[in-house]
């Protein structure tokens, strides 16, 4: 096992391209899932939640307070395919279409899209809407914090990795 593997903190790694949050915020591979939160294009008070699963392509997307979405009718609604774009540039096309499954010669987000859309997945549930917004909401609620070394309240449950002096 690596030291990286064996230690408390998790690695973060850079973005595989530069990406702008304006559109999508906040994407994220977790729970066998590529979920995230996509800004509105009508409403500027208005985020959707979307997610695909992994190997199904189930999909889901609805706004914040849990209205579905009125594009996502039976197939992959804007949201979601800008979600899959952002994904690719945050986690790069390769790392997406493994993580999904997607078998595609040359990974891109396009070609990722077109061949889960191919299988026509099914539309399911938005139940993980509340987890990721609220996820979301977490990931904001540091921006306010000014930068310091201090130890952040809510990750005191995390075991100190060395000494400091």
């Amino acid at each position: 096992m690596s030291d990286w593997e064996r230690a408390s903190t998790a690695r973060v790694l850079p973005p595989a391209r530069p990406r702008k949050l304006a559109k999508v915020p906040f994407v994220e591979l977790a729970d066998g899932r590529v979920q995230g939160v996509v800004s509105s294009g009508s409403d500027i008070g208005r985020v959707y939640v979307s997610s695909v699963a992994a190997s199904t392509y189930e999909f889901s997307c609805s706004t914040n307070n849990n209205r579905p979405c009125g594009g996502a009718r039976g197939m992959f609604c804007n949201h979601i395919l800008a979600l899959i774009n952002e994904s690719t540039l945050q986690y790069g096309a390769e790392r997406v279409a493994r993580y999904l499954r997607v078998e595609v010669a040359e990974p891109t987000a396009q070609a990722i899209s077109q061949t889960m859309s191919a299988t026509r997945p099914s539309q399911g549930d938005s139940t993980a809407a509340a987890s990721v917004f609220s996820q979301f909401l977490r990931h904001l609620a540091y921006l306010e914090f000014e930068p310091s070394t201090a130890p952040v309240p809510e990750l005191q449950w995390f075991p100190p990795t060395r000494a400091v002096v």
